[in-house]
């Protein structure tokens, strides 16, 4: 299993260095603050990390935390010795 994980990675990091090689073209981004002048292959890559990031803390803040308030699971779970927690 974890030779596959590592394959699959190494195949998306392969994807990306590949996507971002086909789109060399310049551009100019505004983020209304400050302008960045990046390749559109690496802008594209950026915009995608960050949405992918917000939607995990989306999903953490919508479903995750709700349901570990709703069933009592503490944030950090106890030591496999110490049932209840305790030192």
């Amino acid at each position: 299993m974890r030779l596959i994980k590592a394959l699959l990675a190494l195949l998306f990091v392969l994807l990306g260095v590949l996507f971002s090689a086909l789109n060399r073209d310049p551009v100019q981004v505004d983020l209304g603050f400050a302008a960045v002048d990046t390749y559109l292959g690496a802008a594209l890559l950026f915009a995608l990390l960050v949405g992918a990031v917000l939607a995990g803390l989306v999903l953490l803040a919508g479903v995750v935390w709700p349901r570990r308030r709703r069933t009592g699971e503490p944030a950090v779970p106890a030591k496999a010795g110490d049932p209840e927690g305790h030192d």
